[in-house]
Order: C-alpha cells, then sequence, then structure tokens
C-alpha cells in the first residue's frame, strides 16, 4: 500500500514540477532584437528564438501574456512554405511570414487562439515571427516593411 500512494505522490508532483519549470523557463528566456522597419519608422521588439525543432515545436504554446514588444521568431535552415497552427496556444498571434532577404511575404493578423486551422506563408519563407494579436495593425506593419535581427 506504501508504495502505491508513493507512485501516486509522484504522479502528481512530477507534472507540476513540469509546469513549473516551463514557466520559469518562458521568463528567463534569452532574447534578441528583432527590428521592423518601414516608411522611415523602425520598431524593435526583445523576441525569444526558436531555434531547435523542439522548441519550434512548442512555440508560445500554454503562454498566457507575453509582453507588448516581445514574441518568439522561428529561423528555419532553408527558406520553406511556412505552415502553423495554433493549438495550445492561449493568446492571438500575430504571425510574420519573412523572406530571406528580409522582405515580408504575409502578415496573419490576430490568430485564432487553440484553432488546429493550419496559418500559411504565400511562398517560401526564412522566418516567421510571433507577435502579440493586433501589433501590426497597431504599429500599420504591412507587406511593405523590412524584418532585420542578428542571431547568436
Amino acid at each position: 500500500m506504501r508504495i502505491f500512494l508513493t507512485a501516486l505522490a509522484l504522479s502528481f508532483a512530477l507534472p507540476m514540477a513540469a509546469c513549473s519549470r516551463d514557466a520559469s523557463e518562458a521568463e528567463s528566456a534569452a532574447t534578441i532584437p528583432v527590428t521592423i522597419e518601414m516608411a522611415g519608422t523602425a520598431h524593435r521588439f526583445e523576441v525569444e528564438v526558436a531555434r531547435t525543432d523542439a522548441e519550434q515545436d512548442r512555440g508560445l504554446m500554454f503562454r498566457t501574456s507575453l509582453p507588448a514588444n516581445g514574441g518568439m521568431l522561428f529561423p528555419f535552415a532553408k527558406p520553406r512554405i511556412g505552415s502553423f497552427w495554433m493549438k495550445n496556444t492561449l493568446i492571438p498571434l500575430d504571425m510574420i511570414f519573412i523572406r530571406a532577404d528580409g522582405s515580408i511575404d504575409r502578415i496573419a493578423e490576430n490568430t485564432i487562439p487553440e484553432s488546429l486551422e493550419p496559418v500559411v506563408s504565400g511562398g517560401e519563407v526564412s522566418a516567421v515571427l510571433e507577435l502579440v494579436g493586433g501589433t501590426a495593425a497597431r504599429l500599420g506593419i504591412d507587406e511593405t516593411a523590412k524584418v532585420t535581427w542578428k542571431d547568436k
């Protein structure tokens, strides 16, 4: 009986520890500056970078908020059609699909939280930038803008 109770207690404790770790990782994640320039105006963001397949699979899932100038950058090793979904993503996002030259292929504004519908680029892109939903409209960002960043 003691073994059963210990196993039962561990089965509840381990998921809680994992959730706690995920939250602290999100809060302390290193960021890089990303700049979006258009019509002589530059908007700077401090974003996390999803470099690995595992980081890209998880993305911004389970987050309940993002700083107004925060987000996540998904760089690809080679340009490709970008396809994302909002599974387990609890907040609306603007997805900015970026070509290899920094120009914007497409902006998907205010994507629907937890939707399983794919959000797809219009062509091959080298990165996707996810920002707080409504940011593109609020700042007047459109497909004429250029996106730049320096990743370490």
